[in-house]
């Protein structure tokens, strides 16, 4: 992106999308966020968008995803810079989320129904021995396209209402002749529907997600650990779970919009979305 997108000021009072997603959630009934962030940010980071979380009422705690910090008897292979992905980063809190809790980006905006079901689902869903019960707020695959160039996303099948698979696809855009494609984790350039509904990173989980997060990162470092660029992701770890039967996890539908800021072309795009919503009353001039 080219700069700290987590913090990049998007609103007409200097606000970041993630002081939207703080906004819609403590409206929605969160009252504890945590923010995953790297130690090189870390200053600018808690001055911006950490002031204003406890400003608005949050209790704040956060979690570093650091390159290093893995399992006992793993170590980061030479050469390796790139993070171990968003499984990774929801391991490195797993001292300090002991709730049920969400999953969101911080450069993605999810609107505020969003954060309504998933407030709804957390607080009336709860694991059976042996089996979790997870969410996922899905959304169209053609509307989290950019304009400005390709996207990774994990695509969902869904029966009953509960996802049957997610299988992650990187490098999505539309080709020359119009195709929407994208590469599977083979490496394969297949065409994607424009209409299936794609995992945003917006999840629902327990507690035990985390703890069951742990086996599945330890076999992904043994396989493709020495791998410079690999990453291990969370609808990964939902898939393989819900495929092993420990878990399910219930699509929730939302009228929210998404958009989001891969590219810093994305961003007038967003600036004019959250103007909109201004406009509608959705949300005030000024957050707070």
């Amino acid at each position: 992106y080219g700069g700290l997108k987590q913090i990049d000021p998007v609103g007409p009072s200097g606000e970041a999308i993630l002081d939207y997603s703080l906004y819609d959630a403590r409206r929605a009934g969160f009252e504890t966020v945590v923010f995953i962030i790297k130690h090189e940010i870390e200053e600018p980071f808690k001055a911006a968008v950490g002031a204003r979380a406890v400003k608005a009422g949050f209790e704040v705690r956060y979690a570093y995803q650091q390159l290093d910090c893995l399992p006992e008897g793993f170590a980061v292979p030479e050469g390796r810079v790139k993070p171990w992905g968003t499984a990774h980063a929801l391991r490195a809190a797993r001292h300090v989320v002991k709730e049920p809790f969400a999953v969101v980006n911080a450069d993605d905006f999810y609107g505020a129904d969003a954060f309504v079901q998933a407030a709804k689902f957390l607080t009336s869903t709860t694991d059976e021995p042996g089996k979790a019960h997870y969410g996922m707020i899905g959304y169209p695959l053609k509307n989290t396209l950019s304009d400005n160039g390709d996207v990774n996303r994990g695509i969902c099948s869904i029966k009953g209402g509960l996802l049957d698979g997610v299988e992650e696809f990187v490098k999505i855009q539309a080709d020359e002749d119009g195709v929407v494609r994208g590469n599977n984790l083979k490496g394969e350039r297949l065409p994607v529907d424009p209409a299936e509904l794609v995992s945003m990173n917006f999840w629902l989980f327990s507690p035990s997600f985390i703890e069951l997060t742990e086996d599945h990162f330890i076999d992904f470092l043994k396989e493709h650990g020495q791998e410079p660029k690999s990453e291990c992701f969370i609808p990964t770890v939902v898939d393989a779970l819900i495929h092993a039967d420990r878990a399910d996890c219930a699509v929730l539908p939302t009228s929210s919009s998404w958009f989001g800021m891969t590219y810093p072309g994305d961003k007038p795009m967003v600036v004019e979305g959250i103007n909109k919503l201004i406009q509608q009353g959705v949300y005030p001039e000024k957050l707070n």
